[in-house]
């Protein structure tokens, strides 16, 4: 019974411990694997727009692809869920500043698991993507929250500082220009109809991944208000990701449609 209640005082110690103190050097680590991680993936996606989900999925095979409301529901829930066991766990003692910061970054989660995975129209995604999605979303959610809940210092004079106030704006931007951009999309094609079309309207007037566009802006408003190496790591790794794909699919568009806007970028307006 002893031996029982000390394996047990020792496993909520490590608990304690992971949870609850600083893990700078964990979360060192983890920011130059995310560099890394960024600079591989735009590579190979830059080289290749075999991209092996959404248009370029090819046919699903339904014993090794998931649904894409079920695919976006799973690999997104971890990024809200597991902040929040962090804040529970702290007793909600966070402070306003921490809380704001908290709170841009379960707001885009809670958007893309309780909303887009509902309205989503896309295709099956393969499992492994899936699986590979779930397992960074619940790392990444883990160390941004631990970081702004247990190494960030953030004071009163954090809420009228120029970098919160930035940040926090950019964050809002992108965020609405995405969720705008995901609408477009979402009502391009009537039911039943399977012809790609030329998205109109919003960011898109600008650049073909509009959507991809707002999700980077987010990402970088939150690094700037959260001004932190894991954010700025978060949001390299996001532009490294999506901004390949949004160049893929404004190539995809000039190819078949001959009448798409010459003026028209891939990711950032008037630039690329």
């Amino acid at each position: 019974m002893n031996v029982s209640r000390n394996i047990d005082a020792h496993i909520c110690t490590l608990f304690y411990l992971a949870v609850m103190l600083c893990l700078s050097s964990l979360i060192l680590t983890y920011c130059w694997v995310l560099f890394g991680m960024g600079i591989v993936l735009s590579i190979k996606q830059t080289r290749s727009r075999e991209i092996p989900y959404g248009r370029y999925a090819g046919k699903s095979n339904s014993r090794r692809f998931i649904p894409a409301k079920l695919a976006w529901f799973l690999q997104e829930l971890p990024s809200f869920l597991v902040p929040m066991l962090l804040v529970w766990r702290s007793g909600w003692r966070c402070g306003m500043g921490r809380m704001l910061l908290l709170s841009l970054f379960c707001a885009h989660y809670f958007q893309r698991t309780f909303v887009y995975s509902l309205l989503t129209k896309g295709r099956p995604s393969p499992l492994y993507i899936v699986m590979s999605a779930l397992i960074f979303c619940s790392v990444n959610g883990f160390v941004q929250g631990h970081y702004l809940l247990h190494c960030a210092a953030y004071d009163d004079s954090w809420l009228t500082d120029v970098r919160l106030v930035t940040g926090v704006t950019l964050f809002l931007l992108g965020m609405a220009v995405n969720v705008h951009s995901d609408y477009i999309l979402r009502n391009l094609r009537k039911p039943g109809e399977i012809t790609y079309k030329i998205p109109k309207g919003g960011m898109f007037e600008y650049v073909s991944g509009a959507n991809f566009f707002g999700e980077i802006i987010e990402w970088f408003g939150f690094a700037v208000a959260t001004w932190s190496l894991p954010a700025f790591a978060f949001a390299f790794f996001t532009l490294c990701s999506i901004g390949p794909r949004a160049y893929n699919h404004h190539r995809f568009y000039h190819e078949k449609f001959a009448d798409y806007p010459k003026s028209r970028k891939a990711v950032i307006p008037f630039i690329f």
